[in-house]
């Protein structure tokens, strides 16, 4: 028997790293907020913290080992200059890289970016079951990375496969 799978809303966090946005400022987080929820998922929590390593650990250790969290995305902090710090302070706390999301995101912002999309290091995987994504500081290329691989990744109907049907801790709250 054939069924259509159902939509899964997820509860997604929202990481915006940053040593000069707040709340009032900042688009790149809102983008996110605004895309996720518009697709049917929930925000679990948004939060700014500056470009340090630890706090930016912090943040993504907690909603790692959080049951309430399924998948975090993080803006901010992945080009190479200054304190950009945001793959550095992740990548240690992966069990597993994606390296096929740097690539397509790389592939796709050449469209509007060319040869400047080298300079970003956006990054995904997952650790204990929560997938995490990296991504640039600015609205579009959040935009970019949320319409044309995030969306589809995490909904349960697209075919032939998607990052929901791997999550081994995912329970319908």
């Amino acid at each position: 028997m054939n069924q259509e799978k159902s939509f899964i809303s997820l509860p997604i966090g929202v990481l915006v790293v940053s040593d000069t946005r707040t709340e009032a400022d900042d688009v790149s987080g809102l983008t996110l907020v605004e895309c996720l929820t518009a697709s049917g998922h929930r925000l679990h929590q948004k939060t700014i913290v500056p470009d340090n390593i630890y706090q930016i650990r912090t943040v993504v250790s907690n909603w790692i080992a959080s049951d309430d969290v399924r998948v975090i995305i993080i803006t901010g902090g992945t080009g190479v200059t200054g304190r950009d710090g945001t793959p550095e302070a992740v990548l240690p706390l992966l069990d597993k890289v994606l390296d096929g999301f740097g690539e397509t995101f790389r592939m796709l912002s050449y469209k509007d970016i060319l040869t400047s999309t080298i300079q970003s290091r956006a990054i995904a995987g997952v650790a204990n079951g929560t997938y995490i994504f990296c991504l640039p500081g600015s609205a579009n290329a959040c935009r970019t990375a949320w319409e044309y691989i995030i969306k589809d990744q995490l909904d349960s109907r697209t075919k032939p496969c998607n990052l929901v049907q791997l999550m081994p801790r995912l329970t319908e709250k």
